[in-house]
């Protein structure tokens, strides 16, 4: 009944006049933070509310009651459960069983990945000059992240963690070598660590492959798909998608270096055919 009236909501929204739709008030539920201290979640939300705000709708964003874990997010998702979008990093299999909405939420920057790694292996990592020194470590991953799949087909032998809290710990216990992180997050983690962490961002590589984070709704619910696709695209011909994306991440781009940094480019053989990938405006350019 709950998805019937937000079906009909959101049609009253985008097919009745714009006085007759600010009375519908449309709810938005996406999966809860793990944690007070869980950040990842704070971008994506303010790209939402951007695109939610470009079309003139009323809305209110809402945690779900539960954490949900990425897995089980996707199938709530599909099963038209609990959830109404999510946002993940896309690849073949997510875009057979949700919807998605195809303008990456950051530019692909989580394809960029700089690493964890323990503070004593600092020398072992600085001696690394090519992909193939790189390749004899072991990074560490989730174990449903397309991240690993990526990985593994570019040579590399992934250990892998049940839950994302569990990589910092198999990390400290030396179960793997280093733990790649999209440069959209690795910061806020750092802050979480502390500084009394064994742990440390290694200074001179990064990772590189061709990714997009999207939101995804599910399969039937064209609606709400059509919505965020239209006022996400308002938000980029406006430049507000670009001023958003500027002020969040070039202070952390500048903050990691990433600019000089060595860089090794990885294949993604994940990334779907329809990845709008000419689309220039959607995407960073570092050497823009």
């Amino acid at each position: 009944m709950l998805k019937f009236v937000t079906f009909f909501f959101v049609a009253l929204a985008v097919l009745l006049p714009q006085q007759w739709a600010s009375a519908a008030v449309w709810s938005i539920t996406y999966p809860r933070p793990l944690s007070a201290e869980d950040k990842r979640h704070e971008y994506p939300l303010a790209v939402l509310t951007l695109a939610l705000e470009k079309t003139g709708v009323r809305y209110q964003l809402m945690p779900s009651d539960r954490i949900i874990l990425q897995a089980k997010s996707i199938r709530q998702l599909a099963e038209n459960r609990e959830i109404d979008v999510i946002w993940s990093m896309t690849n073949k299999q997510r875009e057979e069983v949700l919807l998605p909405i195809r303008i990456p939420i950051a530019k692909g920057l989580i394809g960029w990945r700089v690493s964890l790694i323990n503070k004593d292996d600092s020398a072992r990592f600085s001696a690394i000059d090519s992909l193939a020194q790189l390749q004899q470590f072991s990074p560490i991953q989730g174990a449903d992240w397309p991240d690993t799949k990526i990985l593994q087909a570019n040579g590399f032998s992934v250990y892998t963690v049940t839950e994302y809290t569990d990589a910092n710990e198999a990390l400290i216990l030396r179960q793997g070598d280093f733990f790649p992180r999209s440069v959209m997050e690795v910061t806020k983690e750092l802050e979480a660590l502390g500084r009394g962490s064994d742990l440390m961002l290694e200074p001179d590589l990064v990772l590189q492959y061709p990714a997009a984070m999207y939101f995804f709704v599910n399969k039937s619910n064209h609606t709400l798909a059509k919505l965020i696709q239209t006022g996400l695209q308002k938000a980029v011909d406006s430049g507000e998608y670009d001023k958003l994306f500027q002020e969040t991440f070039e202070p952390v781009i500048d903050d990691l270096n990433l600019r000089q940094r060595r860089r090794f480019k990885l294949n993604n053989p994940l990334m779907p055919e329809d990845s709008p990938v000419d689309d220039t405006a959607l995407w960073f350019d570092i050497e823009k």
